[in-house]
Order: C-alpha cells, then sequence, then structure tokens
C-alpha cells in the first residue's frame, strides 16, 4: 500500500511466531468470535458501531485469542510484547492521522478547500465526475506512491464537489480509491510496490511491468463502470451549483494563490520528504494563509470581531486541534464545513479503532494464529491454481485477522515463496498475486488500518464505499482469472 511518504517502516523482517500445538480450529476461533460479534454489533448500532462499540468488540476478539493462546502455553508477557511490537509499527500512521486532520483544518479556514471546490464545480459535471476523479487519484498516487496522501489532499476535495454535485458518498468515495490504489500498487515510490517482490525473491520493475498485466485490464474496466454510472447521475433534483459558487464566493476570499500551498505539499512528498514533515509545513502554511486570506473566518472561529496576535492564534490553534464551525447559510455547505473542519480531535476515533485493531493482531501472531491459518491454506494448493487462489484466500484472510496490510503481504510471501519455487513458478506470480489481493483489499475491512485510514479521513464508512471501490475488490478475481487460465504465467524455466 503506502509510500514512504505516508505509512511506517514495513516489517520485511518481521518473525512470524508458528506454534506446533496449535490446531487450525483453534487458530479460527477468535476469527469466527470476532465476525460474529461484529456482525451483532453493526445490527445493533448500525452507523454508529465505529464510535467505539467495533473498538471494545476487538478487544473482546482478542481476549479469546488469548484464552487459546493461554490454553496452548503461549505467555501473557509473549502476547503483551507482539501487542506492542504492533502498535510501534503503526506509530508512524498514528501521528499522520493527526497531522492529516490539522491539515485539513487549515485548509478549510485559508480557503484552500473551498477554493478547490469552486474551481471543480465549474469544470466537472455529475456525467463526468466519477471518471475524473479515478484519473486524477491515480495520477497523483503514482507521483507521490501513496494512497494515504492522495486521500488527505485530493480526496478530500473531491468528496467535498462530489457532495456538492448531488452524488453519492459512496460512489465518490470509491472511484477516489479506486484511482489512488491503482497508483499505489504501480508506483516505484510506493512501500508495497517495493515490499512484494521482496518477499517473494523478484525484482522491483520486473515486478511493475508483470503487475501492469492484471492492473491495466481491471482499471479499464473500472474507468468504464465508472462512466456508466456517471450517466446515470443526473443534474435534476441536485444542489444549485451556481447558487453554492456564489455562497463559496460571499464566505472565502477565493483566488488562485491558495494553490500554492497544496502543490508546495505535493512537491515535498514527491522529493520523499517525510510525511510528518510535509504534512506540518501545510498544516502551518495553511493557517498563515488563513490569516491573509481569510482573517474574518479566524475571528469568526475565534469569537472576535477583530483580530489581535492572541485572538488570531486561538483561532489558527482551533482550527488544527478541534471541531470548527463556519457560520454559512447555506446547509449543503454548512455540512461540508462541518466534515472537513474536523480537526486533530475528528481523527481519535480513527486512532482507537487502529489500535484495537492491532492488539487483536497482536495476539494472533503470539499465539501462532496467522502462521497456522496460512500454513492450512497452502495445504490446499495441490494445483497451479489452488496455489494462486490460497495465497489470494491467505492475503484476503490477514487482511481481516492481522489487521494490518503489510502483514497481508509479509506473512503469505514469506509461507508460500518455496511453494511457488516447487512448481517452477518465477516470483513475479508470487509478489504479482500479494499486491492484487494483499494490497487493495486492506482498505475493503473496516477495523484494518487501511480501512480505518480512508474512511476517516474522507468521511465515509466502509459499507457506504465497499460496493464502489470497483478496482479493489475486481482486482483480486482478475489474478484469479489469469490463473485459471494460465494467462501469463511466468515459469522459471520452459517445460
Amino acid at each position: 500500500m503506502e509510500s514512504k511518504d505516508i505509512k511506517p517502516t514495513q516489517p520485511k523482517d518481521q518473525q512470524i511466531v508458528e506454534n506446533k500445538e496449535l490446531n487450525i480450529w483453534e487458530a479460527l476461533i477468535p476469527v469466527f468470535a470476532l465476525v460474529g460479534m461484529l456482525a451483532y454489533n453493526v445490527l445493533v448500532y448500525g452507523d454508529n458501531a465505529l464510535s467505539g462499540s467495533n473498538q471494545f468488540v476487538l478487544l473482546l476478539g482478542a481476549a479469546v485469542a488469548a484464552l487459546i493462546g493461554f490454553f496452548n502455553k503461549v505467555s501473557f508477557e509473549q502476547m503483551i510484547e507482539e501487542v506492542a511490537e504492533n502498535i510501534k509499527s503503526t506509530a508512524g500512521a498514528l501521528l499522520i492521522l493527526l497531522m492529516v486532520g490539522a491539515l485539513a483544518g487549515t485548509w478549510l479556514i485559508s480557503g484552500i478547500i473551498p477554493a478547490m471546490i469552486y474551481y471543480g464545480l465549474q469544470i466537472l459535471n455529475p456525467t463526468i465526475f466519477l471518471m475524473a476523479c479515478v484519473i486524477i487519484c491515480a495520477v497523483i498516487s503514482v507521483a507521490t506512491g501513496s494512497s494515504w496522501t492522495t486521500s488527505a489532499t485530493v480526496g478530500i476535495a473531491l468528496i467535498g464537489i462530489g457532495d456538492v454535485l448531488g452524488i453519492s458518498l459512496g460512489m465518490t468515495a470509491g472511484a477516489i480509491l479506486s484511482g489512488a490504489y491503482f497508483g499505489d500498487k504501480m508506483s516505484p515510490l510506493s512501500d508495497t510496490t517495493n515490499l512484494a517482490p521482496a518477499m517473494a525473491g523478484g525484482d522491483l520493475f520486473t515486478h511493475i511491468k508483470y503487475m501492469s498485466i492484471t492492473t491495466v485490464p481491471t482499471i479499464v474496466v473500472t474507468l468504464i463502470v465508472f462512466l456508466i454510472l456517471g450517466f446515470t447521475q443526473s443534474p435534476e433534483g441536485t444542489a444549485d451549483t451556481s447558487a453554492l459558487i456564489n455562497d463559496l464566493d460571499k464566505t472565502f476570499n477565493i483566488n488562485g494563490w491558495l494553490f500554492l500551498v497544496p502543490i508546495f505539499v505535493i512537491v515535498l512528498i514527491v522529493k520523499k520528504t517525510p510525511p510528518l514533515i510535509a504534512l506540518l509545513v501545510g498544516t502551518l502554511l495553511g493557517g498563515i494563509f488563513a490569516l491573509i486570506f481569510q482573517p474574518q473566518i479566524v475571528a469568526q472561529i475565534a469569537g472576535v470581531e477583530k483580530l489581535t496576535v492572541s485572538t488570531a492564534y486561538k483561532g489558527v490553534m482551533d482550527a488544527i486541534t478541534v471541531k470548527t464551525t463556519i457560520a454559512t447559510d447555506n446547509e449543503t455547505l454548512a455540512g461540508l464545513f462541518s466534515a472537513s473542519g474536523k480537526g486533530m480531535a475528528g481523527m481519535l476515533g480513527t486512532i482507537w479503532l487502529i489500535i484495537c485493531a492491532m492488539v487483536f493482531g497482536g495476539i494472533m501472531d503470539a499465539i501462532g494464529a496467522l502462521a497456522r491459518i496460512s500454513k492450512a491454506l497452502l495445504s490446499l494448493a495441490t494445483t497451479t491454481f489452488g496455489l494462486f487462489a490460497s495465497t489470494v484466500a491467505s492475503c484476503l484472510a490477514l487482511n481481516v485477522t492481522a489487521s494490518d496490510q503489510y502483514l497481508a503481504l509479509v506473512v503469505p510471501g514469506k509461507m508460500f515463496k518455496k511453494a511457488y519455487e516447487d512448481k517452477g513458478l518465477a516470483p513475479e506470480n508470487l509478489s504479482r498475486t500479494l499486491e492484487d489481493s494483499g494490497t487493495v483489499t486492506s482498505v475493503l475491512v473496516p477495523w484494518n488500518t487501511c480501512g480505518a485510514y480512508h474512511s476517516g479521513v474522507l468521511g465515509v464508512g466502509v459499507a457506504e464505499y465497499f460496493v464502489f471501490a470497483i478496482f479493489n475488490w475486481l482486482s483480486p478475481f482478475t489474478t484469479l482469472l489469469f490463473a485459471a487460465f494460465r494467462i501469463k504465467i511466468k515459469m522459471l524455466t520452459n517445460k
């Protein structure tokens, strides 16, 4: 998934815990328990499940896994140590989430996000909007190597434009993520694009070239589907865009100079500036631009009529840290501003979810359940297609159980490498399958770090965008289709 710009260091050398005393049914008990509890919890709480109850359910799932561990003589200290390692591996992502909330806050009050929406409404229309989202996000993600960066920058603005155009938030988020993960897979700057061949024993550019065989047809189908969906979007009944444009113009001082900030941040990311530094710079510049171009907004947030040094500080700091409200008579814009201006505090729910997911994944690894599940899947691979199918199933299972995209590449990569060699298959077969199933599907699991991140940043639940994240769920089917018909299956030797 994520490039060096937006994700913590990948666990290339992570030790996979094996437990010979653990059988497959014991390994699956925590999984079944977690899925059952989450299903019931969502039934009771509905969309509010992510407000806290799902987080506690993840801890209950971890407790079930711990009981299995105690039964198989795994010490409490060993489990806690593995949990600590898991949480440590996500420290960078958690800090980035906080900084994304801060950046969104200053980009709102400075007029940067409103300016993107203002000009976007004049360029894009409902018919081409969804397809344009895919293309724009694919370009940004290829350039930065990160789907996370793409969501945190252009993704937020596109969600706002789509909402104003009257397009389903789930559709817009699905289009954003489809494009973002295409770029994430194909960019040589992406962590997972480097990690997958490292696990399989191949090289980077051979991996990218071979991966394009399945990725290009998948993105083409995705674009066609979104183009067709675009024709179903009627401007009738949608918000009056001309009125919205006028209201944006009345509320903010809209001008082209505001785009200097996002352009500068993207340049920093492309130049491989550490993510926290790039986002911090973007946040501070957003605050400075707010004082220069939107002093009336800063004063409004600070609750004063005239700015002083202390009230200017208070207005900008509130935008960075807590939820802010910008007064407007336009209900659509009021909802949009409320969704964007959540500050760092607005990201705490997502951070809470990730930490609880890492507790579950850490204990599952400590008791040897992750290794046991992967081995069981590997034992089912009696044919070449069965090997590909087992790899896909293992990646999906790890995204659900380990709650981390990197582990969904590392564990199957280590487990399946020899099996591919024994069948005379070149390593790029494994690396491509890892990316086609492990990288892109992580965003489809609500408690996975990727699903939690994108859902939190875009403000759209996984259940809402799941169906429309076409590229993400179609990729595993594409790789299985190519394997079933033995299309472009590269062998180590001519047989």
